[in-house]
């Protein structure tokens, strides 16, 4: 329970700060201006898929959450033997982060009306998210040729287990991403064009989050940080 109490902090401290630079706290009746420019902006202060979006990611934090908090309860049994954590994982780490930080350059590119930019900025991303998931797949046939199947150990079958999920994620955000890169090259509306891109930044950059946790799980280094959150929450 502590694991989960933990990660779901974390969440909703990244929640709460982006929901701080959404205006929610703002009071609309106490504005000065004209009626209709305040309810504009208020309107264009949150959009709709933006809510979506982050009670979708609280789920996906919740269910990530549960699969830690089960890794953490059955490794403490005698027939756990964790698995060598291949050094692609490094590289791979590697790729997603310049994906992220490529998703986050065409949220600029799109406030700023810079469609090339914007094609470019997604393009790489995407191509990026690609050799992830490659990566990933090779990580797991270095293991399977090295001995550590699935159903040989605990530890295995969770690195599997929790890579695997993550890899799913990845996928269904490409298909996104192809959406918004097409809306992109068809010279979609650039108001929706900045919305598809910032729902796209906001979801790489979560999985970006996931993904460094499960690699701070799988390394040993999250049991270590659990322990010491535990004795202050104690």
């Amino acid at each position: 329970m502590s694991v989960i109490l933990v990660f779901l902090l974390v969440i909703a401290g990244f929640a709460g700060w982006w929901l701080s630079h959404q205006r929610l706290t703002t009071k609309p009746w106490l504005e000065q201006g004209l009626a209709s420019d305040i309810v504009g902006f208020d309107r264009s202060a949150l959009p709709t898929a933006k809510i979506g979006l982050g009670v979708f990611l609280a789920v996906v934090g919740c269910l990530f959450s549960l699969f830690t908090s089960a890794y953490f309860m059955r490794m403490g049994l005698s027939d756990w033997q964790p698995l060598p954590l291949p050094r692609l994982l490094w590289l791979n780490t590697g790729v997603l982060v310049l994906s992220s930080v490529a998703l986050q350059c065409a949220v600029f590119a799109a406030r700023k009306g810079q469609i090339d930019n914007v094609r470019l900025g997604l393009a790489t991303a995407g191509l990026t998210a690609l050799a992830f998931l490659v990566g990933q797949l090779v990580a797991w046939q270095q293991l399977t040729e090295d001995g550590y199947l699935l159903s040989a150990n605990p530890a295995n079958s969770f690195f599997y287990l929790i890579t695997g999920m993550h890899g799913l994620h990845i996928l269904g955000g490409l298909i996104g991403l192809g959406r918004t890169t097409a809306g992109a090259c068809n010279g979609v509306r650039p108001q929706r064009l900045r919305l598809s891109v910032e729902l796209c930044a906001m979801y790489w950059h979560f999985l970006l989050f996931v993904w460094l946790a499960i690699f701070a799980l799988l390394a040993g280094w999250a049991a270590t940080f659990i322990d010491i959150c535990r004795q202050l929450l104690t």
